[in-house]
């Protein structure tokens, strides 16, 4: 049987990938298509970016990573092993937001039409095992449709990034510019 594609969508950082995650949500629902995933967003104080929590589209917020400052006690700063350039990955957290958005739908419910949106596939999100097993999952589960965001190629290629643009049933599609939420 063949799988349904695997929509993946990159971009420099700060191009608009995960607002195009939002209104492909948006357009979902509209169409009444089951979907379920994530997106991440910045966080902000005073104008600057200190991290970036994942948020579901039930509403739940969980931190992904904040600005390494271990005197600052930051929930983040506790996990210094785990780090992306500044930023100190909080994988509990991630794992216990992130995940339960990528269970598998039940076999004897399946309408064909059921959308996983992950945003996004990336260094921080890749320390955790669970959540690549989950994707996989995903992935083999020949009812479902995954649309990602992945990051733009430089410096040493993700293995499982990689993987995923490999794949036969990869779409890769490039954001160059997106005006915003409201356009």
């Amino acid at each position: 049987m063949a799988h349904k594609p695997i929509i993946l969508i990159t971009g420099i950082p700060g191009v608009g990938k995960t607002t195009v995650m939002s209104k492909i949500h948006q357009d979902l629902l509209k169409q009444s298509i089951t979907c379920s995933g994530f997106i991440t967003e910045e966080v902000r104080n005073n104008g600057r970016r200190i991290g970036f929590d994942v948020v579901t589209f039930s509403g739940q917020r969980g931190q992904l990573a904040r600005v390494s400052d271990a005197s600052s006690g930051a929930p983040g700063a506790r996990q210094k092993d785990i780090k992306v350039g500044q930023y100190s990955v909080n994988l509990i957290s991630f794992e216990q937001t992130a995940l339960i958005t990528l269970k598998s739908p039940p076999q004897e419910s399946q309408s064909g039409r059921c959308v996983y949106l992950v945003d996004e596939i990336g260094k921080m999100e890749l320390f955790s095992q669970s959540f690549i097993q989950a994707v996989r999952k995903l992935m083999s589960h020949p009812n479902v449709t995954l649309v990602a965001t992945i990051p733009v190629p430089k410096g040493r290629p993700i293995p499982f990034v990689e993987e995923l643009r490999g794949k036969e049933n990869s779409c890769l599609f490039e954001v160059i510019y997106c005006c915003g939420p409201n356009n």
